[in-house]
């Protein structure tokens, strides 16, 4: 079968696609036609169990994939020390999360050929490394080290906070010149380290990347998704039961979309729908209406808002679709063990 080459507008389009916002946008269209294969990076600690919510970078960088581009993971095992991961374990919690994620990957159904684990130890060891880690601290002040990493650090706030927590973020600026990319993503509460990236590798030499924003998923619960919160977190290993009790006790108020049932359908479910031309369905007896079927999402929100869909049976649809999801990853006995072994 030939696979049409897609154009410079088309490939764009795709790595655009539910962005938030993008560091150098100017330079992204430029940089399509100059390089067949860009290279784009995204970072992960492996700290808590993962969560669906890693469905969300995953969609993207399926995207990324299928736009043609070069996709690097970075475990940053070392981040995780540096946020709290006893250092014993990192290496059985890198296990886990590359399974994790390559599991997540052909479940959304999108070829890795042109996808590349990196462990951050591996990198961030090296002498030159070092140096230019060194060299980097004095161009940065305390203050905007502390400015950059207040969303994404725990406890970087606290007057007790570790002098780990103030390194963290010069690394990850120093991460996009070690894995020669010339692209980084992440998610909005990274945005204060990808601009304190831009304006410092620069100071000691090196280019200021391109860098890409998804944006925050609000939580079941709350304002946030975060594996952190249990109510909000649903874990890829979770049962069914589990899933649908977690699904019926999020917040969601009836004829308000701003929930994160809603961000779910959004930015995971009717994605992962519609780039499958499947469409969404709601189960319900007749009596009631009967089953709706929807192909986009805002056919949804426009529903919702109206009152022609109860937030029940919306959350049943999604407890539903969720676990069809999730089957894989129950059913793969090496990722309990790795998991086991990783948090037991």
């Amino acid at each position: 079968m030939v696979v049409k080459e897609l154009s410079v507008d088309e490939r764009y389009n795709l790595i655009m696609r539910n962005l938030q916002e993008v560091l150098g946008e100017d330079d992204l269209k430029k940089l399509l036609k100059k390089k067949k294969n860009p290279v784009v990076y995204w970072g992960t600690m492996p700290t808590g169990s993962i969560s669906i919510g890693y469905f969300f970078p995953m969609l993207k960088i399926a995207d990324f994939l299928k736009a043609g581009l070069r996709v690097k993971i970075l475990l940053a095992d070392l981040h995780g020390a540096l946020d709290g991961v006893p250092w014993e374990i990192l290496e059985k919690r890198y296990k886990y999360y590359e399974r994790a994620i390559v599991t997540i990957l052909k479940t959304i159904g999108v070829s890795i050929n042109n996808l590349e684990f990196v462990k951050g130890s591996d990198l961030q060891l090296d002498k030159n490394y070092f140096h230019d880690l060194l060299k980097l601290s004095t161009y940065t002040s305390f203050k905007n080290c502390k400015k950059a990493a207040s969303e994404v650090v725990k406890n970087v706030e606290k007057d007790s906070a570790k002098l780990s927590s103030f390194i963290y973020p010069l690394m990850q600026a120093l991460d996009e010149e070690y894995l020669k990319v010339d692209m980084q993503f992440g998610g909005m509460d990274q945005r204060k380290i990808m601009v304190l990236a831009r304006e410092i590798l620069p100071k000691i030499g090196y280019e200021a990347r391109i860098e890409l924003l998804n944006p925050i998923i609000r939580g079941l619960v709350g304002e946030k998704m975060s594996s952190s919160i249990e109510a909000t977190k649903i874990d890829l290993l979770n049962d069914e039961n589990v899933v649908i009790k977690k699904v019926k006790g999020a917040e969601m108020v009836a004829k308000n979309p701003n929930n994160g049932i809603m961000s779910l359908l959004e930015y995971f479910i009717m994605v992962s729908k519609c780039d499958n031309g499947q469409s969404f369905v709601i189960e319900r007896p007749e009596k009631y209406g009967g089953n709706l079927e929807y192909k986009d999402y805002k056919s949804v929100e426009k529903d919702f808002v109206e009152g022609k869909i109860h937030p029940l049976d919306l959350k049943n649809a999604v407890a539903q679709e969720i676990n069809i999801l999730l089957k894989k990853f129950r059913e793969d006995k090496k990722l309990h063990a790795l998991h086991k072994n990783a948090y037991c």
